[in-house]
């Protein structure tokens, strides 16, 4: 999964950075109003940590920015306002969890594979496109029943076409998405392609159609036939 932490201390940051990404998800990092701002405005995430107290800003505010844009990320508000008027608010806002600081990480993390998972799938544990299943607990693909080995950034970059099936991705948001912050050191964004060919060669082989289509110039979509 991609995850924006919207955190300025350095401290929590890095422990929340390290932990999600020893579960194997990707990390991007905003320390102030206006970082967060600009990584919002380049790229789509699949959950959103949010502070509310920033030292240029109001975590509020950004809520009010995703919620007028009609975006679809999970948001999980992490503050050490312990209010239930806040609580209220942010989740009138469009939050979909908050979290008083300190907490675990373990739950943490618990708390957004559940809110993903509501919002990905509607709360079901897979999900599925014509003849192909994606069950996003086992981490598993199966076409027709047939399971498809795929690793886990085929899987990943996968199950990011299937939740924007129909959507031009250009090969810049797909690298950042499977990649995160690292994607800034490629020289060029034509390895996707590799990617791309490695995973509809192992489902059309597991007698899937070929959904990915190529836009010329752009990058692709995941789409039916």
């Amino acid at each position: 999964m991609k995850i924006l932490i919207i955190e300025d201390e350095p401290g929590l940051q890095q422990s929340i950075v390290q932990y999600l990404m020893s579960e194997g998800n990707q990390c991007s990092m905003a320390s102030t109003y206006a970082q967060a701002l600009e990584r919002l405005g380049l790229y789509d995430y699949d959950c959103i940590l949010l502070d509310l107290g920033l030292p240029d800003g109001e975590g509020l505010q950004l809520l009010n920015y995703l919620k007028r844009l009609n975006r679809t990320e999970g948001v999980i508000i992490i503050s050490a306002r312990n209010s239930i008027d806040q609580k209220i608010e942010g989740l009138r806002l469009g939050a979909d969890d908050y979290l008083t600081k300190p907490f675990h990480l373990s739950e943490l993390n618990a708390r957004i594979l559940a809110v993903v998972r509501r919002k990905s799938a509607h709360g079901e544990r897979h999900i599925e496109f014509k003849e192909i299943r994606i069950d996003l607990d086992a981490k598993e693909v199966l076409v027709k029943g047939k399971l498809v080995y795929l690793t886990k950034k085929e899987f990943d970059l996968l199950l990011y076409f299937v939740a924007n099936k129909g959507k031009v991705i250009s090969k810049s948001a797909a690298v950042e998405h499977i990649w995160g912050d690292d994607s800034d050191m490629a020289d060029s964004f034509d390895f996707i392609y590799t990617h791309i060919k490695n995973i509809r060669k192992k489902l059309t082989d597991a007698g899937s159609g070929d959904y990915f289509q190529s836009v010329y110039g752009v990058g692709y979509k995941f789409m039916e036939i």
